[in-house]
């Protein structure tokens, strides 16, 4: 398969002023010269008249280039037509590139995949280019592009390289075993991997804040019934995403919207009033909510401020260091329902109807989010894959650290040389066919 050519479209679908076919692998170059008379000068644009090769009917006026490997982003031959973005275009050429020998169209992830295979990207870029494909906010553009531009393929190579060091002093212990071995070069071996222990622990150690960001911060509504929730979801999604209604009962599944909250991503999540339920399905959406609730990064609980300074026991019992305690409709309160004991200062005090306190409300909840999301500049972890192999390397760095005193030197060297496949296996350098389909079935076709 890798010595076909294949071709996509690589930009949006639907009709757009502009659409990008491209074309990779060895025949790319050969359909393109047929189809526009020629070769232009390798990555120079050039404006040509694109015709079908089998009766010379004119396809489109585009733009056309020409990216011979091994300097291209495949690391094959490549080619792109810049076509006007018309349905009817883009069908044409594609069925015409589909005609031409030795070019199939290609399969989700395919180019990228190729890239791979050629070197070009190792496998956290990989993952980064999924991730920037995805973003959908300004700090998931940020991570994606530093992780994509090779930051964590840097930080990980040279903890690798620093392990293969440790690996070579440990294997000239067994291979000169009748010589006198220096014994500072077991003990600067010890304080290298103490060292490096630390180094990944303290990478691991930074509370999922690079998953959360490339996930999103799940932020959960509670509340007993009429507390207001749907309301304040509706509120932050901007539009119906939850039935508002003065019966109580009305929500009984866990209802999912995706936000952007000061630019970071959220995923805020409404749910059924808790109080004795009145049936089995309440029943269900009540024991939901609460598991919701022990897998919050944050909780917004919900209180009526007419019924203050009495409040909910079963939303009391939630609250905790994840929490933002709101006192909803203070509307109300300001009209008849006077407040016998002005609420702490704790509460955010709060009106959907009438506006009141949702400024500093929005700006106490994007602060939350970002401040679980928030990543420094150094590399961050973002996917679960990295945090096991990870933990793999320290597991083993344990395990040489027990062993370098006690257990025969093949042990001690054996453990140093799991480390370094942990970490290989995170770039792509060794032993990754187990991860490769997972992660290039993210993509679209065309990318």
């Amino acid at each position: 398969m890798r010595g076909e050519t294949i071709f996509a479209v690589s930009s949006g679908a639907g009709r757009a002023a502009v659409a990008v076919i491209r074309a990779s692998g060895p025949d790319a170059g050969v359909a393109l010269a047929r189809l526009a008379g020629g070769l232009p000068a390798p990555r120079h644009a050039a404006l040509r008249t694109l015709r079908r090769p089998a009766d010379h009917a004119v396809l489109d006026r585009a733009l056309v280039l020409w990216f011979p490997g091994p300097d291209s982003v495949t690391g094959e031959d490549v080619t792109e037509f810049h076509v006007h973005g018309g349905l009817a275009v883009v069908a044409a050429l594609l069925d015409t590139l589909a005609a031409e020998p030795g070019l199939r169209p290609a399969e989700a992830g395919e180019f990228t995949r190729r890239a791979f295979d050629n070197g070009k990207l190792d496998l956290t870029e990989v993952e980064g280019l999924a991730d920037l494909i995805a973003a959908e906010t300004e700090a998931q553009r940020r991570q994606a592009l530093r992780q994509y531009s090779g930051a964590l393929r840097d930080l990980y190579e040279d903890w690798r390289a620093r392990l293969l060091r440790m690996v070579v002093y440990a294997e000239a212990d067994i291979d000169f075993a009748e010589e006198a071995i220096p014994p500072e070069l077991a003990a600067e071996n010890r304080r290298a991997a103490e060292a490096l222990r630390r180094a990944v622990a303290a990478h691991l150690a930074d509370n999922r804040h690079g998953e959360r960001l490339r996930d999103g911060v799940s932020v959960v509504v509670l509340g007993a019934p009429n507390a207001g929730k749907s309301s304040l979801v509706n509120m932050l999604a901007r539009r119906d995403v939850a039935i508002v209604s003065a019966e109580p009962g009305t929500t009984r599944d866990a209802i999912e919207v995706r936000l952007d909250l000061g630019g970071y991503p959220a995923t805020v999540i409404d749910t059924a009033g808790l109080r004795e339920a009145a049936g089995m399905v309440e029943t269900e959406g009540i024991r939901r909510a609460r598991a919701r609730a022990a897998d919050a990064d944050l909780k917004l609980i919900l209180f009526d401020a007419t019924t203050w300074p009495d409040l909910d026991a079963a939303s009391c019992a939630l609250m905790d260091g994840d929490t933002i305690a709101v006192l909803t409709k203070m509307d109300l309160a300001g009209r008849g329902h006077v407040l016998r004991d002005a609420p702490p200062a704790a509460f955010q005090c709060i009106s959907v109807t009438s506006g009141e306190g949702l400024e500093g409300f929005l700006g106490a909840l994007g602060a939350a989010v970002a401040m679980r999301a928030r990543v420094a500049e150094t590399p961050a972890l973002t996917r679960m894959r990295h945090r096991v192999l990870l933990e793999t390397c320290v597991g083993q760095l344990d395990a040489f650290l027990t062993h370098s005193d006690v257990a025969p030197a093949e042990l001690a060297a054996e453990d140093l040389r799991l480390a370094a496949r942990a970490l290989g296996r995170l770039t792509g350098r060794i032993d990754v066919e187990d991860v490769l389909d997972s992660i290039f079935r993210e993509f679209c076709i065309g990318k």
